[in-house]
């Protein structure tokens, strides 16, 4: 290859995907041996170490079975792309890059691949003005040595800044800033909400992610064409500056309705709450303050996984990091909902493989069936713990307590950051009582059975509110990553279905919240994530928000 990095590969053989949502190929390496080379679905590359040269490994120390495309060097990566796409043409001033995978595929991860960076996407789409963004088998994408990375001879600079100014503003002023923006108004087709674009935004992020709950990644892209068709709007990438956004007033979130609705005066009842509501006295060490924490998902069930990490180990060593600190630190009784087992509440540098082992710490425990199972229990069972620790004995001032679960989210790629879950009042119910045959622990008697007042489910709300906003001041001091579109929710949205997920959904707790550290599928968050510095950051930041909850002295 003239005048970009060159690596002589012979030819890959294919040996077919072993699911649809992955593809994999057998690469001829130099020497004559092979190694298997992975493309998956929200995952992207990776690459198996075995006969790997050591010249392609940039990783050190003991190997995985599987490395990840960041794990390998320049060549390496070169070779894993010529493996998987051996019908591409490296050149002199680009590389003509051709869809083989289109279900695999997209212009996030070719970007990510052969630009350095995922949110060098914009810039890749401007390039190839006629090419749609949904792909086809065939397509060819031109990448030209502009915004190919250095790695391969390009000259790509750095990712460019998304940030808008409101992103500094606490959440109400978040959300009053981001309101200000819409016109509500009316045409042939209906009500809607009209937004102007901004320099550097896309509509699926400065829109969907905004102004609405959805989070999925398929879904946010779903209706930002939705929505791109209801503006006149053939094709997004020609969206400019001041260009008029019509927003379907039954995609907007609660906060983003029109002045009389429902779903605005709840929004507004809560604000007024959190106004309202003042720090409980727990003096410098938390004295009589209640502590659960839940790391998410947790030995056979991994949770998200991509870019070489998966959630459930790296959110149990946050977690088991806080109950440490906590228990040096503080005079708070701390919990935990889950141990792994062989490890137990211990914290660890390198996590070089995922735990399979891990049980719910009831009376008797209870091996963690998956959040996603059949029967759902190990996700009730938390819940129902928590209560329990908070009924025996029972704290003396219900407002001290406290419920954290910890998590890591799969979102678009192109998203990063921490984003909080607090329970929206309206979706939490007055009553409720789980019941499983054939579950048997004694955790039941207290912790299954919730009452809940009006007035109580409001003010849960507002607590959980304020010590999320407490929390994402911490991380910003940290300069930690923090969601850029509305990092404070309280419902999902998914599937079509709204929804307070069952952990502070049904917790006794005053104060709960579902955190999700960071976004997987962004390789900036992933490789955070990895580091056992950030971890133990983050915890930090998450224990001093917990001290600033409370009132010191």
């Amino acid at each position: 290859m003239r005048g970009l990095v060159s690596v002589l590969i012979p030819a890959a053989i294919v040996i077919g995907a072993a699911a649809p949502d992955l593809a994999e190929v057998q690469g001829a390496l130099p020497g004559g041996k092979k190694a298997a080379v992975r493309l998956q679905f929200k995952m992207g590359v990776s690459v198996s170490s075995k006969n790997l040269p050591k010249d392609f490994i940039a990783k050190k120390g003991d190997l995985p079975r599987w490395l990840s495309f960041e794990d390998l060097t320049s060549g390496g990566k070169r070779w894993a792309l010529t493996a998987l796409f051996p019908k591409d043409k490296w050149g002199k001033d680009e590389v003509r890059h051709v869809v083989r995978w289109p279900k695999l595929e997209s212009v996030w991860l070719i970007s990510a691949l052969f630009c350095g960076h995922g949110q060098r996407y914009d810039l890749l789409m401007a390039a190839n003005p006629k090419n749609p963004e949904f792909f086809s088998e065939g397509d060819i994408w031109h990448i030209p040595k502009a915004l190919l990375s250095p790695e391969f001879g390009g000259a790509a600079t750095s990712a460019p800044a998304r940030s808008q100014p409101e992103d500094e503003f606490d959440d109400e002023a978040r959300i009053e800033a981001s309101r200000a923006m819409l016109e509500y108004k009316k045409d042939k087709q209906g009500s809607y909400a009209a937004y102007r674009m901004r320099k550097g935004e896309a509509l699926y992020s400065g829109v969907v992610m905004r102004f609405t709950d959805l989070v999925d990644a398929k879904e946010v892209n779903q209706l930002a064409a939705r929505i791109a068709k209801r503006s006149g709007i053939k094709d997004v990438r020609s969206i400019q500056p001041g260009q008029v956004i019509k927003i379907p007033l039954d995609c907007l979130a609660d906060p983003f309705q029109p002045e009389g609705s429902k779903g605005l005066a709840e929004d507004r009842q809560v604000r007024a709450e959190v106004r309202r509501t003042a720090k409980v006295e727990a003096g410098p060490r938390l004295a009589g303050v209640r502590v659960v924490l839940d790391p998410g998902h947790g030995g056979v069930d991994s949770g998200a996984r991509a870019n070489g990490v998966w959630e459930s180990d790296f959110v149990y060593d946050i977690t088991m990091r806080v109950r440490r600190l906590l228990e040096l630190n503080t005079d708070a009784r701390v919990s935990t909902t889950l141990r792994y087992e062989g490890i137990g509440f211990g914290i660890r540098d390198s996590i070089p493989a995922m735990t399979k082992e891990a049980v719910l710490l009831t009376t008797p425990p209870i091996p963690n069936d998956g959040e996603s199972s059949s029967t759902g229990s190990s996700v009730h069972l938390r819940w129902i713990l928590a209560n329990h620790f908070f009924a025996t004995p029972k704290t003396a001032d219900p407002r001290k307590t406290i419920f954290i679960s910890f998590h890591a989210d799969s979102l678009h790629p192109s998203t990063r950051g921490s984003m909080v879950y607090v329970p929206a009042s309206n979706m939490v119910p007055s009553k409720f009582t789980w019941a499983e045959k054939g579950v048997q622990v004694s955790e039941l008697k207290h912790g299954a059975s919730v009452n809940f007042t009006a007035r109580q489910k409001l003010e849960m709300e507002a607590r959980s509110l304020i010590f999320a906003e407490g929390l994402l001041k911490e991380l910003r001091r940290e300069k930690l990553p923090i969601h850029a579109n509305r990092p404070i929710r309280n419902v999902i949205n998914r599937s079509g279905k709204t929804f307070v997920p069952a952990v502070i959904r049904t917790n006794n707790a005053m104060t709960k919240a579902l955190i999700e550290v960071v976004n997987l599928q962004n390789e900036e968050d992933a490789a955070l994530l990895k580091d056992a510095n950030f971890r133990e950051q983050y915890a930090k930041a998450v224990v001093r928000a917990i001290r600033g909850h409370f009132k010191n002295g």
